[in-house]
């Protein structure tokens, strides 16, 4: 037997399973099959031989494949859920009758539509398949923090406890405003109180080179990562002055955007009303993948 016919077997017995995930994530059966057959060319591509965790492999391709579904579908402002769902059931396929049966239902589909496209995925992949959130999150772009985060807040939704998910949206949002309005007034003893004592900033490869090139105009120099309240607030004080709040992926945080574009985005963890995470993202390619909302407005 050739290896593509085996590399297709061994496909054809997870087929099911990556279907009910691009399902989940997508809410429409066209689009989930599309999904699952550019799943199996990437993997034709690479070559079966080249792919360690076969399953895993094929569930994180399918994943992400699907995130940029929602991500384009949300630019389009497309929303797929209606009779096409509803109509699943009757149909004569049987994998498509099992799906719709063993689905989370229809209803459940349009609270997620709601939910930002990253917010989708991690609460699909993490509650529905336990994935892990260390997966989820190089599948989101995304701290582990942050995509738990994600999930939580979604699963609230999907709970029918979406008061409390916008409440903790509105705290963030005070604590995020606070911490710019502390920054730049240079007010460090609000910084503090704002951080938690061991909050994390994380900076990419890309925020790091730029701190490193406005080393000389007096700007901080960025580590990959910095802990703790005292010298994460040293790194702020007196700055972010043209930064602007923002929902990132559905929640508050704040973006530097000249003109319009993006360059750096401040993405906030926030538990028991601190910040416990900030990621600085400043790489074109990973803000490209975020979904961005206009500033916020009172």
């Amino acid at each position: 037997m050739s290896e593509q016919k085996i590399l297709a077997e061994r496909f054809e017995a997870n087929r099911v399973h990556l279907r009910a995930v691009a399902y989940r994530i997508l809410g429409s059966a066209s689009e989930a099959d599309d999904a699952v057959q550019d799943a199996w060319l990437r993997l034709s591509g690479a070559g079966g031989g080249e792919v360690d965790h076969f399953r895993g492999w094929l569930t994180t391709t399918v994943a992400r494949i699907s995130l940029d579904m929602l991500r384009a579908r949300k630019r389009r402002a497309e929303r797929p859920i209606g009779p096409e769902a509803e109509a699943m059931a009757s149909g004569d396929d049987v994998e498509r009758e099992a799906l719709m049966a063993d689905s989370v239902g229809v209803a459940v589909l349009i609270v997620l539509e709601a939910l930002a496209p990253a917010e989708r995925v991690a609460f699909v992949l993490h509650d529905m398949f336990d994935v892990p959130f260390d997966d989820i999150a190089r599948i989101v772009g995304r701290s582990t923090a942050a995509t738990r985060q994600l999930a939580s807040r979604a699963r609230r939704r999907v709970q029918g406890a979406s008061a409390g998910a916008e409440a903790d949206r509105a705290r963030q949002r005070e604590v995020v405003e606070a911490f710019l309005a502390a920054s730049r007034g240079d007010d460090f003893s609000a910084l503090l109180a704002l951080l938690d004592p061991g909050v994390l900033l994380r900076a990419d490869a890309t925020a790091v080179a730029m701190s490193l090139a406005r080393g000389g105009a007096g700007a901080p120099v960025l580590a990959a990562e910095t802990r703790g309240a005292e010298a994460v607030a040293r790194t702020f004080s007196g700055r972010a002055r043209a930064a602007q709040v923002a929902l990132i992926d559905g929640d508050a945080g704040l973006v530097f955007a000249p003109g319009g574009k993006p360059i750096v985005v401040f993405d906030f963890v926030v538990e028991n009303g601190r910040i416990i995470e900030i990621s600085l993202i400043a790489d074109a390619h990973n803000i490209a993948a975020l979904d961005l909302s206009a500033p916020m407005r009172h």
